[in-house]
């Protein structure tokens, strides 16, 4: 499939839809941040390999996520799991900050050296900590693109009134909305499959 396919064919299954998301698909070439053995492939819409056991998402999974994000411009946004840096980079074209956290150092160096071919200064690499996400830190909205076993409290606690996060859990995606007076509602969309959140042995 071309990048142009990939893209319409998202929009035509209607997982595709707010313009400014469109663009940022449009502006980011997944193919920058795939590994070599899988660059033929980078428009099919399937999880491809990268290093470290992760994966590249599937591009389906990646326009339901943040089309749930409902991203505002001045939004500062957490990219939990950033792995080969594509989703980083389509957040940065449609938010205020992100701050990006990973685990293994090789997918660190793989995601700058994949964002050093945009030209994006609103992004912040991190070492993942024991903890998840960021101590201390709060944020408008919250990405995840690992599976937790349960809803991790941690991040619940990171994101700011008003805030949303989408995390898989299991085989669910799930919305959290967090309203202004710090109450939580809950959303399901079942069906995905996806690598695990590991906080341990960092």
């Amino acid at each position: 499939m071309s990048r142009s396919g990939l893209i319409e064919s998202l929009i035509a299954e209607g997982v595709l839809e707010t313009p400014s998301l469109i663009k940022a698909f449009k502006s980011i070439d997944r193919a920058d941040f795939v590994i070599p053995p899988f660059k033929e492939d980078a428009y099919e819409d399937c999880a491809l390999p990268i290093w470290c056991e992760q994966t590249i998402s599937q591009p389906y999974t990646v326009a339901i996520m943040l089309e749930l994000l409902q991203l505002q411009p001045g939004d500062r946004v957490m990219d939990v799991g950033s792995g080969s840096g594509w989703t980083t980079a389509l957040l940065a074209t449609l938010c205020k900050h992100v701050d990006a956290v990973e685990r293994h150092d090789e997918l660190i160096s793989f995601a700058r050296e994949n964002l050093a071919k945009y030209p994006l200064k609103n992004i912040t690499l991190h070492k993942a900590e024991r903890t998840l996400g960021l101590r201390g830190e709060h944020f408008d909205k919250i990405l995840v693109s690992c599976s937790a076993e349960e809803m991790p409290q941690e991040l619940i606690e990171q994101l700011s009134p008003g805030g949303i996060m989408v995390i898989p859990v299991e085989d669910s995606i799930f919305k959290v909305v967090k309203d202004l007076q710090g109450s939580l509602r809950t959303y399901e969309y079942p069906g995905f499959v996806f690598v695990p959140l590991v906080t341990d042995d960092l």
